[in-house]
């Protein structure tokens, strides 16, 4: 009795999208096939392997040839039919000794596959099953964030490697389109893409749904970086798929996205960062939001906040909905109050603006030792870039008299070095010198460190701009590393 083959798409790249189907034949086959180049890495086999049983016989079907030249006596056709034969022979021997092969394909095994070839010569001769996968398509359209197509528009799914005359006219013909085989025909597709008047709706994505996976606008897209496992896109054009709102009904949310990652992120942010149309603020707090093609980011030096809060409502003022992403919480030391201070201006009056909290760094900080804010605290910046120093003094002083706990919020930088020092000086006038410090870094992200040290230790060496200092009162304990403030002061 013969084996069965199995032409089994594993889908566009993660290996969460494999169906369960495909897992279980995996798994269960004697005999798995993959086609790789001669350098032997095979995308299909990386994205299965999870569902490999570990005993299995692998037949690894290495191409002679790619897009290089070839010296077979019937030129690359030649070499490519001949080696699709070469490889049929050797499933058959799989198959007729009773064992069942699966060949995988990436993507789906029937959508510009090789997996087609296998089954043009064997499908005749012995029992056969094809297990549909999810397609590079739909997979680039999904990380994309936008429809293929609504309503009654056409799809034309199309391959690069077409003529550039014939690409613009089928290009200019459609509703939405997925050029497929770029690589080397990047070049040429954008040029069809420019002539049909289209390149400007036209999104590049590279290697969907991988850990690698790029998305661009395409006329921005290199072509000497462009892979062959890339495909541009062309979206949905069903006016219902736009957004279009009045001259004049924009606004200004003001966020904040906490202090690290999406997991300290609350769920109203998340809700107007996804609404949004256009994204402002200081370019690293920029850069932590995941990049939706539908929007525009506009990124600035972290000095500037006066421009950026004017830029943003002049967008709004336009009809545009606009994110203004602060660090942390947007009340404290952040872009709100910069905000709301322009928002006051006569050419900004009818612009509504709105403040959505966040977890600031020194809830965070806190956190990670216990709860040294559990009483009376005070907030201070030791930046003198936008208050004196002699009020900064002046605050710490009465905060140290007043023994409250007290969150320090900047404590240096790379041209601040001093006041750390001068900070602590100032504090012991008033406080124990085994007062509790907290020194937190980059809490909740990847570089995280969190200290207990005493008041009379703390060294300004160990502290830049990155850290948020907690520095407890009179009644702060420290036992066995968690640090708390008592909710009952001592009588």
């Amino acid at each position: 009795m013969s084996g069965r083959l199995y032409g089994v798409g594993v889908g566009p790249g993660d290996p969460e999208l494999v169906t369960v189907k495909a897992a279980r034949l995996i798994g269960a086959a004697d005999v798995i096939a993959y086609h790789s180049a001669r350098h032997g890495r095979s995308v299909a086999r990386a994205i299965a392997e999870p569902y490999f049983r570990g005993d299995q016989i692998e037949e690894q079907l290495v191409y002679p040839v790619t897009t290089e030249e070839t010296d077979h006596p019937g030129g690359y056709q030649g070499a490519i039919d001949e080696f699709y034969s070469s490889c049929a022979s050797r499933l058959a021997a799989h198959l007729e000794a009773g064992r069942d092969v699966v060949v995988l394909a990436a993507g789906d095994p029937f959508f510009y596959g090789s997996y087609m070839h296998m089954h043009k010569r064997l499908a005749h001769r012995f029992p056969t099953e094809v297990v549909p996968g999810v397609t590079s398509v739909s997979g680039a359209s999904a990380e994309l964030g936008r429809p293929l197509v609504e309503r009654d528009e056409t799809l034309t799914v199309l391959p690069g490697t077409l003529p550039t005359e014939e690409l613009a006219e089928r290009i200019a013909a459609t509703d939405s389109a997925a050029i497929m085989k770029l690589g080397r025909t990047f070049e040429s597709v954008r040029s069809a893409l420019d002539t049909a008047g289209r390149l400007g709706e036209a999104w590049y994505v590279e290697r969907a749904t991988t850990g690698k996976q790029r998305i661009s606008p395409l006329a921005d897209v290199d072509p000497s970086t462009v892979p062959y496992f890339s495909i541009a896109i062309l979206p949905s054009r069903d006016p219902s798929t736009v957004d279009a709102r009045p001259s004049g009904a924009g606004e200004v949310v003001v966020v904040g996205l906490g202090p690290a990652g999406r997991e300290w992120m609350t769920p109203e942010v998340q809700a107007a960062l996804a609404s949004a149309d256009d994204l402002v603020g200081y370019v690293t707090y920029i850069d932590r939001v995941p990049t939706n093609p539908r929007q525009r980011k506009h990124a600035s030096d972290n000095k500037v906040e006066a421009e950026r809060a004017a830029f943003a409502l002049d967008l709004a003022k336009r009809g545009s909905r606009v994110v203004v992403v602060s660090s942390g919480d947007p009340g404290v030391f952040a872009m709100a109050s910069a905000v709301l201070e322009v928002a006051g201006e006569e050419q900004f009056a009818d612009v509504p603006v709105r403040v959505l909290p966040g977890l600031t760094a020194a809830q965070a900080v806190a956190s990670r030792v216990g709860a040294p804010l559990g009483h009376d605290f005070c907030v201070l910046s030791l930046s003198d870039r936008l208050k004196p120093w002699e009020i900064i003094a002046e605050r710490l002083t009465a905060a140290a008299r007043a023994d409250l706990v007290l969150a320090i919020y900047n404590p240096a930088s790379r041209s601040r070095t001093w006041q750390v020092s001068r900070a602590r000086d100032l504090l012991l006038e008033h406080r124990s010198p085994d007062t509790p410090v907290v020194i937190g870094r980059d809490v909740g992200g990847p570089a995280e460190s969190v200290r207990v040290v005493r008041l009379a230790e703390l060294d300004p060496s160990t502290v830049d701009m990155r850290c948020l200092l907690l520095i407890g009162s009179s009644a702060t304990q420290v036992r066995d590393g968690v640090v708390f403030t008592p909710r009952r002061y001592p009588a």
